[in-house]
């Protein structure tokens, strides 16, 4: 730990060193020095400047929050619309139960190791080269998936497709955040998140009627169709990385640009941003290990429900693959709940008490009310489903259950992951999405690989009931948060809104 703690100083001060025109404050520091000699951007203002993204027109901010979440919802559909294709795969390629879930599983490890490079390549060159390479790159593999006549062809080509899909979703927060100001942050926050959890619910949905009337090879062609909607909206969007709009300004403006900074310090930067730092803060980091543990979790546990869902509504209450398919849309009904809840905390609850701070500094506490509701509802939902998934009882019970669960799912994850973007500032913010990501997608690339073994061996009732103490366990994570976060924020090591001095 010492020399990783060592690794990260010398990063950051080969960083301040380096790689200061990286950074907003000092790209406007460099021209505005530019600017006091020269006389035809005497009156240049970045905050003013219309090419300043939080300056748009609305239409153009619907747009970005269009292109990112129909990105999202591509790149999250193609994790679970081959769930049905599961029995396709072992009769097609003589696999066995476990083995034919490795195309799911390495998709989704795919997910959590693509933002690695994808993140800070977007830092260099900026989120729409990023967003551009990103969905031409997945659609031609997932091309590839389709036309592969061998299972480790399919394997290969999934998780390559993936990776190449990934970026998507680790730079849509900054180009969140760099479109809108934290006031104006949370609807189009909550309604981009949804699309991610869209995209697993509607998969198995779509996937199950593709399979069943026209076999597993068109679940990809279906991507391929989402793909080229994506990319339509990605031709009408934007540049949203302020450093790299500012530098456009300064050459239209005919200011004298800051040097770029060397090679070895890019390279210092992207180690450490994206490989050293978010395992650092993973260990190190209460705030962001607890929250990362919390989100992985009952993330991984949505995910097990693709190899459970089958096993428990097809073995119990003999649905056919297109009935178990359409019980996801559950997933879709609760993360819309989910939804509607965190809107109306934000304006109910968010907005009254962050208009009593003027000054800006609001606290993140105050993004934590949705988890602090959501968190009760995940155990609710995970025991209502465990003892209520049983021949005697009506399938709409665990149904529902389902629902109070997605519900849950949803309130806690777009709450804690507005907390952790407000909670860290600059670079960091990076760093901790990135952390958050390696641990949702690591951990829900593994639950699928035992959760039929699992629910055989245990019986749906502990098998779910497994899940719900889980839940329990981590309930108390926001509570604390919410009650403790000012102090451990305080503590931190690295730049949050208690100690932006850092």
């Amino acid at each position: 730990m010492a020399e990783l703690e060592d690794a990260l100083g010398t990063a950051r001060d080969g960083r301040k060193e380096g790689l200061q025109s990286s950074s907003d404050d000092t790209v406007k520091n460099s021209l505005g020095t530019t600017a006091e000699n020269t006389k035809s951007s005497e009156a240049w203002n970045w905050d003013d400047d219309p090419s300043n993204p939080y300056n748009w027109p609305t239409s153009q901010k619907v747009l970005q929050v269009a292109m990112i979440g129909w990105s999202a919802f591509t790149t999250t559909v193609g994790v679970s619309i081959l769930t049905p294709a599961h029995s396709q795969f072992m009769e097609e390629f003589g696999v066995g139960s476990t083995v034919a879930i490795l195309p799911l599983s390495l998709y989704v490890i795919a997910l959590a190791l693509g933002p690695i490079i994808g993140g800070p390549l977007s830092e260099t060159v900026g989120r729409y080269p990023v967003y551009t390479g990103s969905i031409a790159l997945g659609t031609l593999f997932t091309l590839g998936v389709g036309f592969c006549p061998t299972f480790s062809g399919i394997c290969v080509l999934r998780f390559l497709a993936g990776f190449c899909y990934a970026p998507t979703l680790a730079i849509a927060a900054g180009t969140l955040n760099e479109t809108f100001k934290p006031v104006q942050r949370a609807l189009p926050s909550a309604i981009f998140i949804l699309t991610p959890f869209l995209g697993p619910g509607l998969g198995p949905v779509i996937g199950s009627f593709v399979v069943n009337r026209k076999g597993w090879r068109w679940t990809q062609w279906t991507t391929v169709f989402f793909a080229i909607f994506t990319s339509i909206t990605i031709v009408i969007a934007k540049e949203t990385f302020h450093p790299i709009i500012k530098r456009r300004r300064a050459k239209e403006l005919g200011l004298e640009l800051p040097p770029s900074p060397p090679l070895s310090s890019k390279l210092r930067l992207f180690v450490t941003i994206s490989l050293l730092r978010p395992i650092h803060m993973l260990l190190t980091e209460p705030i962001v290990g607890f929250i990362c543990l919390y989100i992985s979790c009952e993330f991984a546990t949505l995910f097990s429900f693709f190899a459970a869902f089958p096993l428990i509504f097809q073995g119990i209450y003999n649905f056919n693959i297109e009935q178990s398919g359409l019980v996801f849309l559950t997933i879709v009904v609760g993360c819309l709940l989910g939804t509607a809840t965190v809107i109306i905390c934000n304006f109910v609850l968010y907005l009254p008490k962050a208009a009593k701070h003027p000054d800006g500094q609001i606290p993140p506490e105050y993004r934590l009310y949705p988890a602090l509701i959501g968190s009760v509802g995940l155990p609710i939902g995970l025991f209502w489903f465990a003892w209520t998934s049983r021949a005697d009882i009506s399938w709409a019970s665990p149904i529902v259950a389902i629902i109070v669960f997605a519900w849950g799912n949803l309130c806690v994850f777009v709450s804690t992951t507005q907390y952790l973007v407000d909670t860290y500032h600059g670079l960091t913010v990076a760093s901790a999405m990135s952390a958050n990501g390696l641990a949702r997608y690591g951990l829900g690339a593994v639950f699928p690989l035992f959760t039929v073994q699992m629910y055989t061996r245990l019986g749906t009732g502990w098998a779910s009931s497994f899940l719900g103490f889980i839940a329990v366990a981590l309930l108390p994570v926001p509570w604390v948060f919410f009650k403790s976060g000012k102090r451990l924020r305080g503590l931190s090591k690295y730049q949050t809104a208690e100690n932006s001095n850092k």
